[in-house]
């Protein structure tokens, strides 16, 4: 049998691409004359480009996928030191096991998908598609979570919560630059993980609540619901960029029915772009159009688009071209993190 070494080699590590490296201008406009999902992205790159443009209009930010571990990061971590980013909406995987364990020091690997499982399991090797991830690493991310479970009031906390004690963690310990976590925590940028325990957030916090005598830390998705609420009728004014579908994606565009159910009139998500390879002839939400979203009154649909794109190849196009654009100067850095820790107390 091989060795772990011989899978998880240092010079093979997943390098995050660099938005700020090229500029992706030219071919966007190029493929405004074409066919397709080329047009299509082209569309949706000038949709998100006036959303960050449009300085009235907040942008959140949704993940699903394994969007880290495939070299992703930097590329939205530019996007929110740069205010085009003002909530997230994400899997707990792409948050925890991904952008936390980078945060530790750990990395993703380069590899194959043409592998055998078998031999991976017994190295203690777990496999997204064609990356690698050491094991023993993610039992360390969950043990640091339990740690800081550990370290907190033993109280219900929203997953915005969670991760903003993260956040501090990593900054108190020099920990995680360039990290989603941390940037968002120095930043005041919310982020929710409505599926919180659905990731190695999920161990750590079942290993806090299983050693712990007496009153313990746990997750409330209804606050986090409330949450986000409140942040959009603070706001009025909203778009959504989203990368893949599932839990984000519909979470995030309920947010408008949300505040009519309080009795508050919310302007339907101005802007709407998802990045998907989901089919909607199942009638899945991760394939539904933005259309159909528009129909339960979540979507205006004047500035949306649906990419039918894998988003490692379509994301960076965008992410380069808008901030090549640089319509986001002057664009403020809006501190949700203060705004909801303010109206708690």
């Amino acid at each position: 049998m091989a060795n772990k070494s011989d899978y998880l080699n240092k010079e093979k590590i997943v390098k995050h691409i660099d938005i700020t490296s090229f500029n992706s201008i030219p071919i966007i406009e190029s493929m405004e004359a074409t066919a397709f999902q080329a047009r299509n992205l082209a569309r949706a790159c000038k949709i998100v480009n006036m959303m960050v443009a449009d300085h009235k209009t907040i942008s959140i930010l949704t993940l699903a996928g394994s969007l880290i571990s495939a070299g992703m990061k930097k590329a939205i971590v530019d996007l929110m030191t740069n205010n085009m980013v003002d909530t997230i909406v994400s899997t707990g995987a792409n948050i925890v096991d991904q952008d936390f364990l980078e945060a530790l020091g750990f990395f993703h690997y380069q590899g194959t998908p043409f592998v055998d499982d078998n031999e991976m399991r017994e190295l203690m090797i777990d496999r997204i598609y064609d990356t690698y991830i050491d094991e023993e690493d993610l039992r360390v991310c969950d043990m640091t979570v339990a740690e800081i479970a550990n370290s907190l009031e033993p109280r219900a906390y929203s997953s915005r919560e969670f991760i903003l004690e993260m956040g501090r963690w990593l900054v108190e310990n020099n920990r995680g630059e360039g990290s989603i976590i941390r940037t968002a925590y120095e930043k005041g940028i919310p982020i929710f993980v409505p599926a919180f325990s659905d990731c190695s957030a999920g161990f750590g916090l079942v290993h806090h609540q299983f050693n712990t005598k007496g009153p313990v830390v746990s997750l409330d998705s209804a606050k986090d619901f409330l949450e986000i609420t409140k942040i959009k009728i603070e706001a009025k004014h909203s778009g959504i960029l989203m990368l893949g579908g599932g839990v984000p994606k519909n979470f995030t565009q309920d947010i408008v029915v949300a505040a009519e159910v309080l009795d508050v009139d919310a302007e339907m998500h101005k802007y709407a772009v998802q990045i998907t390879v989901a089919d909607e002839r199942d009638g899945a939400l991760s394939g539904s159009t933005l259309k159909e979203a528009s129909s339960w009154g979540k979507v205006e649909t004047t500035y949306e688009q649906m990419v039918f794109s894998e988003i490692t190849i379509a994301f960076p196009l965008l992410a380069s071209y808008i901030y090549h654009k640089r319509d986001w100067e002057g664009r403020p850095e809006r501190r949700f993190n203060d705004f909801l820790d303010k109206i708690e107390e």
